[in-house]
This record gives structure tokens, sequence and C-alpha cells, in this order.
């Protein structure tokens, strides 16, 4: 007999106050001035009764680097009297979050931790976090996929590799009530450009808010995918609040159809299973900053003509100003200590059944994702990123050959994405294969 599914969520608002600044854009000036909507954090646990299971820590925040994983997971699991390894961190990547959760992402990026407002947030979290216990209950999963097109797509052309799929895994009490909802979609959540100086979840948020109005009131927490190379760029109408309605209630609307289709899928049962790995990756070589120098003179020449050529906010304008970005990057890590050796990865499958989700901390392209779930032994494989760490982009070969602004800036070489597909891969077909 199957070990009933037990479940306790909770969300909470962790947004800050301020006059701190924001974190991902390299163009923005200024600090926040005010909160347009809550940035907040969703914790789902999963487990049973011999089980411990998963508890995801799902955070509207630009990113988790290692320092603020370790805070976290070791609060919450302290807070809830289980293993720190059973608990995941994972961030939306909203560009409308605080810069000082984390510091500085990238050699070649400025940034500064800022320790009070890791403290406050952490506070909070483990709050939440010590009320799961006592309202743990039984729940009854059912997955649910879709697709959509309307929230983004691939960032360098319309036709280019996306994923337009969703997942949802939806659990509901005994009663039948909405209790929760994991759902995940692979987008930058970068509707609103730097000009934006309040706190925002963006399109994510939007989702959930309009989850909440369309079918009730559940936990909805949200996983970030395969989106290094994904955004709304050649989707979006302008780049305010409205927008960011528009793209998180299209979202939200498909999710919606699908959780209400005539002939709901069956039943999905525990228990729920981890398997964790860790994968050592060379850093790759940098060019001398002469040469950085000039690859960044030459990039920023080239963004000033397609903005003489087009103005403000057209894709051939963002495409150019953010390879010179990139470049300008790459100049600041060459003249930077810049890092040598091997970074370690985390990566992590989380199964429910014929369910996986496979959890790295990249930025991963999308063509990178798409490969790991064709080459999937599940069923139902969602690939997220973002997820214990922050580790930058990994591009494809594609992006390598092209030169895009992530071929610029990823810590890693052009092999390596090939290294961590298979990596994911067998670590995938060995958790599959130990479920028995």
């Amino acid at each position: 007999m199957t070990a009933a599914l037990l479940l306790a969520a909770q969300d909470v608002r962790i947004t800050p106050g301020p006059g701190h600044p924001l974190g991902g854009y390299l163009a923005r000036h200024g600090v926040a001035t005010g909160t347009h909507d809550d940035l907040e954090a969703s914790l789902i646990w999963l487990s049973t009764e011999d089980d411990p299971g998963v508890l995801w820590v799902a955070l509207d925040a630009l990113a988790v680097d290692a320092g603020l994983t370790r805070t976290l997971a070791d609060a919450v699991a302290a807070a809830v009297d289980i293993d720190p390894a059973r608990v995941l961190v994972c961030a939306s990547h909203t560009h409308s979050g605080p810069e000082g959760w984390t510091g500085p992402l990238h050699p070649g990026l400025p940034g500064r931790r800022d320790a009070g407002l890791v403290g406050r947030m952490a506070e909070t979290v483990t709050g939440a976090a010590r009320r799961l216990r006592a309202h743990r209950g039984r729940v009854r999963a059912r997955w649910h996929a879709g697709e959509t097109e309307a929230v983004g797509g691939n960032r360098y052309r319309p036709d280019g590799p996306h994923d337009t799929s969703f997942g949802v895994l939806e659990l509901r009490r005994d009663d039948g009530s909405p209790a929760a909802l994991l759902f995940d979609y692979a987008s930058h959540p970068t509707v609103l450009g730097p000009d934006n100086l309040r706190w925002s979840a963006d399109w994510p948020g939007a989702t959930r808010r309009e989850l909440a109005a369309l079918i009730g009131q559940p936990v909805s927490a949200f996983l970030q995918g395969a989106a290094g190379d994904a955004s709304s760029r050649f989707l979006r109408r302008g780049r305010n609040h409205d927008e960011v309605r528009t793209l998180g209630g299209h979202l939200a609307t498909s999710i919606a159809r699908t959780l209400a289709a005539v002939s709901p899928p069956a039943a999905t049962t525990g228990p729920v299973r981890l398997s964790r790995s860790a994968l050592h990756l060379p850093y790759r070589d940098v060019p001398s900053l002469e040469d950085s120098l000039e690859l960044r003179q030459a990039a920023e020449l080239e963004w000033q003509r397609e903005l003489a050529r087009h103005g403000e906010d057209h894709p051939a304008v963002r495409i150019a100003q953010t390879r010179y970005e990139g470049c300008a990057m790459l100049a600041a890590t060459a003249a930077t200590d810049r890092p040598t050796g091997c970074a370690e990865v985390p990566v992590s499958v989380v199964s429910l059944g014929e369910i996986a989700w496979l959890h790295t901390p990249f930025e991963l392209f999308a063509s990178l994702g798409l490969r790991i779930r064709r080459g999937s032994p599940f069923r139902h494989t969602r690939v997220i990123g973002y997820t214990d760490g922050y580790l930058g982009y990994l591009p494809d070969a594609e992006g390598h050959r092209d030169s895009v602004y992530e071929s610029y800036v990823t810590l890693f070489g052009p092999d390596a994405a090939d290294v961590l597909v298979e990596h994911c891969l067998k670590l995938l077909r060995a958790h599959h294969v130990g479920r028995d």
C-alpha cells in the first residue's frame, strides 16, 4: 500500500523597504523607491509519515548564491526538523528584486551583499517554516502539462529554440479544496526594464495573483525553467506593469484551463524521492585585457549603430546592447582575479512517480533543457534552473558560435554544456532505476 502524501505549504511576504539597490541590470541607476507588488517566498513541503520528503523554498529573487542557499536551507531544515539536504532553494530570477540578498554574482559585475537584508529575509522565511510541521495534512496529487507561446520565446530570434511547455503539480485536500500548486515555465522575468525602481515579482507574481483569482487561494510556488536565452523580447508591447499583468495573466489562464480539463490525469502517489550529485566543471580561459577591450569597443560601436537605426527598445538594439554589456563584463573579468580551477555544480533530481524535476544552478539555454527532457527516462521531466546556488549562463554551441551576450559572460567553455547534459541524464537514469 502506498503511503499517503502529506503537504504543508505557506506563502510569506519578503519585500524589503525602499532605499536598496535592485539587481539584474547593468544599465540601472538609483535605488528602490517603493513597492509595486510584493516579493514572496513560497514553501512547499511534500512528505509521508515515514519519509521527510522534499521542501522547496521558491523565492522572488534574482538569484540564490551558495551562501544564501546554505543560510536558508539550514534555517528552514532546523525549523521543521529535517536534514538540510532535503531543502531546495530556488529563485524566480526577477530583475526587480534586491541586489543585496546575494551581492555580486559575476567577477565582472558590481554588487554588495547586505547582511541586514539577508538576515531579515531569512528570519521571515524561517518563521513561515516553523508553522509548517503543525499544518501537515493529507493531499491528493495530480499532474498537468500544457503549452503557451504568449509569455516568452527565444530572445535572439522568434523562430529560435524555446520550451513552450509548463508543468503543474496540483495538490488538493481530501475534501477536494485546492491546497497548493507547484508550477514552472521558462522565460526571463524581465518585462520591467532598468528604468523600473519599484520592487516587483514581474510576470511570475502576476501569474500567482491571477491564479488565486481564477481557482481559489492555494499556495502557488513558481519554479523557473531553462530560461537562459528566453524572454518576452519579441512578445511584449511595453515594459510596464500593465504588460506584466497581461503576460502573467496569459500563463495563469492557460494553467487554469488545463486544470479544468474534462478528463483529468490519473492521480500521482508518493513517496517523494531526492537524489543529489556534484559535477566539477573547469572554469574557462578568459581573453587578455587588451583583447577584451577591443571586443568591448567593437560591440559598443555596433550598439550605437543599431540605436541610431531603430530607436530605444527595438529587439535589434537590445541584442546589440546586451552584447556590448557582455563584452564590458568580460573586460572587467579580465582585469580582476578571475576564477580558476573547477566549480562544484550541485545537480538534484526530485521525483514523484513518473514526474521528475531536474534542478541546476545555471541559466540554461532552452536547447539544453529540451535535450535533457527528451533523454530522460521519466514520462514527465521538468528542467529547473537558479537552484541551490548561481553559476550564471550556460550557452549552447549555437550561442557560442553567434557570439551572443551569454557567450561572453559565461564562466565556462563551449564544451561545458554537453558535459552537464550528459551528467543530468546519467543522474536521471540512475534515479529512475533506483525508484524500486
